[in-house]
């Protein structure tokens, strides 16, 4: 299973996802942090709030929220008598909003876990203590597991009368512990115990050799040597049914740890030390080659955040590492299991399920983090949508195409964009996205190489979802050709453009590329899209240019695809 679905994620598991059950749930919700990334509104169409896109962290007390607790108190009335006593004490404000909004999702989401399910819930202090009450009261305080505290970010000295927060918490709390599906990691030995506990060794020939901590550290190992610690036999407590010679050598004064048969066992494997004394005592080896380190604790310091220079880096403002995914997913999620993201943002959960080769379902609310998505799946695994996965909720037809236009006229923008495989301009890391203000008539961009590979040459996307069209715009989208010195202009529009817009492009002349001649402005209603049009572009533009990166950062050289972030963030 392999399914994308676009939408407000309450509808989605409501609706779409109902009779699904699933092994493992991670969200990395909004954290309420009061930054600009996810922003609350009303949709109209679910009857209810949800998270907006990228992305403002703001909360509003308003009826969606009355809505949903009211929700509440019909289907969870325990969850809603907690809610309504926590949030009056909070004045109903913005924390209050979160809160309400966030439970009812996490109902939903207990009923998509299997009964050997787990949940896995990405948040900060922000709002931790009062989210592990809710999963409490939903999950049942029994079936709390872990409170892991990944360290994901280096000390920093802008903290003001506080200590500098680097740390993230993450909830882990399982369906049914009874029945959790959990397949522990190890983590390495320690230094430590490596020089002050595996000091014996077994040479090839069969003997015993003990050396020191310095020799251990600076001596070569002989090859065919295995290390190994020699481990007490002797039980705890007394037992009496257990004390018995073996081979002679005495009992320990409590008795041994293994009966006679197991004693056997480890003496025909080898794993028997006997002592050079008749009155020693017998040790068990436990070979380094064989141990297991210690099971992974619940602080996570050896997974660091993503830098500007890692490789995985895709600009996306709340990207989590993806080590930090796989290690969630290969302790909760069977090799046969299915893991939902409902809160998707650009994917990583997804990632790291399909390396893992799992099963995977993603929501997101916006057409941003889904065209994101579909990039790094065909970069990464070369998934295409529809043959290799299923896109869900999404314009299919020209009547939805138009209502998203009318509805989300921003979130047309980013689908109807990433339609003809285009990168969004200024879409990441920017915090006016969603506003009219400092518009620079750019929405999206290809790039692509003179003939002679000298040349970054720019294609300029814009988009109107309005029905009011005329000649100006394209004029404007002209003028921001000439302004960016780019070779080409394409103007996007949900409903058909005007004659004067045909003949205003026409004017504009054209572009010559290798020989061959291409319409120096171009105009695509949504209509032709759905009917399979798509720009005439030179040769070299790929169509995940999302791939890209901007015109004033990239370089001459050649770089790996895998180096190329699918975004790259720029000041401008």
């Amino acid at each position: 299973m392999r399914q994308l679905f676009y939408g407000d994620n309450l509808k989605v598991m409501r609706t779409d996802l109902q009779g699904t059950k699933v092994d493992l749930i991670y969200l990395d919700p909004p954290f309420n942090s009061q930054a600009a990334y996810n922003i609350i509104f009303p949709n109209k169409s679910a009857g209810r709030a949800a998270q907006s896109m990228a992305f403002a962290d703001t909360w509003h007390w308003g009826s969606p929220v009355e809505d949903a607790l009211n929700d509440l108190t019909h289907s969870h009335g325990r969850l809603a008598q907690f809610l309504t006593d926590i949030t009056t004490w909070l004045n109903r404000d913005s924390l209050s909003a979160y809160l309400v909004m966030m439970a009812v999702r996490l109902v939903e989401m207990h009923g998509l876990l299997k009964p050997s399910g787990s949940i896995y819930l990405h948040c900060d202090t922000s709002a931790s203590h009062y989210l592990k009450m809710i999963m409490d009261v939903i999950f049942g305080q029994t079936n709390f597991r872990s409170e892991i505290i990944w360290k994901g970010a280096d000390a920093h000295n802008d903290a003001k009368k506080q200590y500098a927060g680097i740390t993230d918490r993450i909830l882990f709390y399982s369906k049914d512990f009874r029945h959790t599906y959990f397949a522990p990691q190890h983590l390495p030995f320690p230094q430590k115990t490596l020089k002050e506990w595996y000091l014996t060794l077994q040479l090839a020939d069969g003997s015993v050799r003990r050396m020191t901590p310095t020799e251990i550290e600076t001596q070569t190992i002989p090859k065919g040597s295995r290390r190994f610690n020699a481990g007490d036999m002797s039980s705890p407590s007394p037992r009496p049914n257990l004390m018995f010679a073996y081979k002679g050598f005495p009992h320990p004064p409590k008795g041994w740890r293994y009966s006679m048969a197991a004693m056997e066992e480890l003496d025909s494997k080898g794993l028997l030390l006997f002592p050079k004394e008749p009155t020693g005592r017998i040790m068990r080896k436990r070979y380094l080659d064989e141990a297991k380190g210690p099971v992974l604790p619940d602080l996570w310091t050896d997974i660091p955040q993503i830098r500007g220079h890692d490789v995985e880096r895709l600009g996306y403002p709340t990207q989590k590492p993806t080590a930090l995914l796989e290690r969630i997913v290969s302790v909760s999620c069977p090799p046969e299991g299915i893991v939902l993201d409902p809160f998707c943002g650009c994917g990583t959960a997804i990632a790291a399920s399909e390396k893992l080769k799992r099963s995977w379902i993603g929501i997101d609310i916006t057409h941003l983090s889904i065209g994101l998505i579909k990039t790094r799946l065909q970069q990464d695994f070369q998934l295409t949508v529809d043959k290799d996965y299923d896109e869900i909720g999404a314009p299919t037809d020209l009547e939805g195409a138009h209502n998203l236009a009318h509805d989300k006229p921003f979130q047309f923008q980013f689908w109807i964009v990433d339609k003809i495989g285009a990168q969004s301009y200024g879409a990441i890391g920017d915090s006016k996205i969603g506003k009219k203000g400092g518009d620079t008539g750019i929405d999206g961009q290809y790039f692509f190489r003179t003939p002679d590979g000298h040349k970054v040459e720019q294609a300029i996307v814009s988009v109107k979802a309005g029905k009011n069209l005329n000649p100006s715009m394209v004029r404007d989208l002209i003028g921001t050709v000439q302004r960016e010195k780019a070779a080409l202009g394409i103007f996007l529009c949900a409903h058909e453009p005007t004659k004067g817009m045909l003949e205003e492009a026409a004017k504009a002349g054209s572009y010559l590329w290798g020989g061959k001649s291409y319409p120096k402005i171009q105009i695509l209603s949504a209509s032709a899209l759905m009917a399979g049009s798509r720009p005439i572009l030179p040769q070299g533009v790929t169509n995940v240019s999302m791939l890209q990166k901007p015109a004033k950062t990239i370089q001459t050289t050649t770089r790996a695809k895998k180096e190329q972030p699918l975004f790259e963030v720029s000041a401008d």
